[in-house]
């Protein structure tokens, strides 16, 4: 048929299309055969062509997504250990360490990754798989179950975070925080940062508390315009004799004991303890109760032992009244003071366990209240009973002042006894408890105390001296008409007694140094005027001489 059509007056032409190259149809080995598919690389008969042909290490055209090797893959292609990009999966060595949590690491990566890329522990499913979080790459080494949305942290991450936390590492950290706090808090303990009268400054809490006078409930005692006379050629001027306390005179520290009676109204012992640094000794000098001292106390008989109660309105604390009459009377600078009461005395003999004394014969205080002869542990009630008992006593009060010096070297010897034997932490725990206790008043402090103590603890008995006022028994006669019986001082006895043991870096004392009365001028006897002795004579002397006619009742 023509390639032209008659139409309807026009005439419509076809144009055939060419006729193409007839196309071969390579037949498979299957369908052909052994026969081989054309441009096959011979060496490989099998393989199968991807994308373009497969050829060998070196003969690979350079087609993108062909596999080449070691030394020709293209970025972002799989590469050996050596060759792999950051973003490719890395072993051991070659993990980066700043990499998302949620690609997968090694065991060894994960131990050096931080913290925060290890995940959350969830129960184990019932096939022990789990689950990332949504839309995470699972980075576990188990199977996950299904519907887990927590997020997976494998058994190997698990054991090996686990392995870390050793008790070595908490007990570093915990000492490193330790010893932060510790200095820190010795830092704060030492700073100024308290203000107190008492020290007229600035000081840290540990100076405070080892200083404070917490016990100085009697006021303090003003150490100004107090007369000292210092013998520039016994004491130089940078002298200094190791005890560490605010001392008057560099040499000797001087308290002043009162004992009170019941009422705490009248002082029935009136000890100064002088203690001898330098000289290492201790100076007791005993003020008689009924020691009458005419302008030092309102009291009607004139007696030393009103003066704390009735001495001059004017001078205030009480305390100070007595530390005056001291000073001006006997020329013995006063440092700090201590008091206490009869039923004090009683608890601090029982707390350090007794004092053992020898008793020549029973004493009777009261009815009910006998302490047996021969070797005893005084209680702290027979104690008191001990220092205070005068009724058969021939000499009366200064029978009683001559067995409180026996007293004296056996509570001398307790104290030695409990250094030896229990030792000076023993011996400053019982101070601590007296202190706590508040068993005596006084302006030293803890510290104070324990060094006082200290230094008495290495003396000996024949380093311990007791003078008592040289006098003798008088009669006074009051404003009232009455008369009483009272102790008058030997002046000049008393200001020898004071310059050979009482004031060794002092100059001597002179008649009109001191303010003593003395209501008997024409002594009628001398017997007191010369009655020290020592401790250790004392721990061997017996009882004072008892008068026949006053007995028991």
């Amino acid at each position: 048929m023509d390639n032209k059509e008659v139409g309807s007056g026009k005439e419509q032409e076809f144009s055939r299309p060419k006729p193409v190259k007839k196309l071969v149809k390579i037949k498979r080995p299957a369908d052909s055969g052994n026969t081989p598919a054309p441009k096959v690389y011979a060496d490989i008969p099998k393989a199968e062509p991807v994308g373009t042909v497969y050829r060998g290490k070196h003969e690979a055209e350079p087609v993108k997504q062909e596999y080449k090797g070691r030394y020709e893959a293209e970025p972002k292609e799989y590469q050996p250990q050596h060759e792999a990009v950051p973003s490719d999966y890395r072993g051991k060595h070659e993990a980066v360490p700043d990499q998302s949590p949620t690609e997968y690491h090694s065991l060894h990566e994960i131990e050096k990754a931080p913290k925060s890329h290890l995940k959350r522990e969830i129960e184990p499913a019932a096939e022990g798989g789990h689950t990332e979080e949504p839309g995470k790459e699972y980075a576990g080494n188990y199977r996950p179950k299904p519907g887990d949305t927590a997020p997976y942290i494998s058994k190997v991450v698990e054991q090996t975070e686990k392995k870390k936390i050793s008790w070595k590492d908490i007990g570093i950290k915990v000492g490193a925080i330790a010893c932060s706090l510790f200095l820190i808090g010795a830092m704060i303990l030492n700073m100024p940062i308290l203000s107190d009268d008492d020290f007229d400054r600035n000081v840290s809490i540990v100076y405070y508390f080892k200083n404070k006078k917490f016990m100085a409930d009697e006021g303090q005692i003003n150490k100004e315009n107090v007369r000292l006379d210092v013998n520039s050629d016994a004491v130089e001027d940078d002298f200094n004799d190791g005890l560490d306390l605010p001392q008057l005179i560099e040499g000797q520290y001087s308290i002043l004991f009162l004992g009170f009676d019941e009422e705490e109204f009248n002082t029935d012992v009136m000890w100064v303890l002088e203690f001898d640094i330098g000289n290492h000794g201790l100076n007791i000098l005993q003020i008689p109760r009924d020691c009458c001292l005419p302008d030092y106390t309102t009291s009607i008989t004139k007696k030393f032992n009103s003066i704390y109660s009735m001495g001059d309105p004017n001078v205030n604390p009480p305390i100070q009244r007595v530390v005056n009459a001291v000073q001006e009377n006997f020329g013995i600078p006063i440092d700090a003071y201590i008091t206490t009461t009869c039923f004090n005395i009683q608890d601090m003999v029982d707390l350090i366990g007794g004092i053992p004394i020898h008793i020549d014969n029973e004493i009777m205080y009261e009815a009910d209240k006998i302490i047996p002869e021969g070797d005893v542990t005084l209680t702290g009630e027979q104690a008191e009973w001990f220092i205070r008992f005068r009724r058969e006593w021939l000499l009366g009060d200064i029978g009683r002042m001559q067995n409180q010096r026996r007293f004296m070297a056996a509570a001398m010897q307790k104290l030695f006894s409990i250094v030896k034997d229990e030792g000076r932490i023993k011996l400053y725990s019982y101070i601590k408890e007296i202190y706590n206790h508040r068993y005596l008043k006084t302006d030293l402090s803890l510290q104070d105390i324990s060094m006082v103590a200290d230094f008495a603890s290495t003396l000996s008995m024949d380093n311990v001296t007791v003078n008592m006022v040289p006098g003798e028994s008088a009669q006074f006669y009051a404003s009232d008409g009455e008369v009483y019986d009272v102790y008058s001082v030997h002046k000049q006895a008393t200001i020898d007694i004071l310059n050979e043991s009482f004031r060794p870096y002092q100059t001597k004392m002179m008649p009109w140094d001191t303010s003593i009365v003395e209501l008997v001028t024409d002594y009628l006897s001398i017997d007191l005027d010369d009655t020290g002795t020592t401790l250790d004579e004392m721990e061997k002397a017996t009882e004072p001489v008892r008068d026949p006619n006053k007995s028991p009742t």
